[in-house]
């Protein structure tokens, strides 16, 4: 079970729902051994998943049914050719091949994920943005 939790005065307490429902489950007066580390910012964070959305209002008809519309697919696409990829063999096609790699908090500290950030707006205003004003794009952005 893993926990997002904010130190407060009074103790360690949930960020989000689904963290509280996970701590209910814990059991009155037991001991538990936890593991504290800080996670990456939550915010910046958010900003990320603001850009993508944000660039993914900004798509027209043919580039959304390209991506089923999809705005998920459309982020795994944009990180692949921003490089956060692994490599893998699949067997059936007998040949490497490379996936998204998980941005998850545990997978990436800040620097790695301020990188990503990068590279992900580069990609989107040289691929997908390119004939968008950058200025109208980062002003829709404020409101994400």
């Amino acid at each position: 079970m893993k926990l997002l939790l904010l130190n407060t005065r009074e103790g360690l307490k949930p960020c989000y729902d689904q963290d509280f429902e996970e701590k209910k489950k814990l059991k009155i007066g037991e001991v538990y051994s936890v593991t504290i580390k800080l996670v990456r910012n939550y915010q910046f964070h958010k900003k990320y998943f603001a850009l993508i959305n944000c660039a993914w209002e900004f798509q027209n008809e043919a580039t959304r049914k390209h991506f089923k519309d999809d705005p998920e697919k459309f982020r795994e696409t944009v990180e692949v050719a921003a490089g956060n990829t692994e490599t893998f063999f699949d067997l059936k096609e007998r040949k490497w091949l490379e996936r998204k790699k998980s941005i998850s908090f545990e997978n990436m500290d800040n620097a790695e994920f301020s990188d990503l950030y990068e590279r992900v707006k580069n990609v989107l205003y040289e691929v997908f943005l390119s004939k968008v004003d950058q200025y109208e794009f980062e002003r829709s952005l404020i409101n994400f």
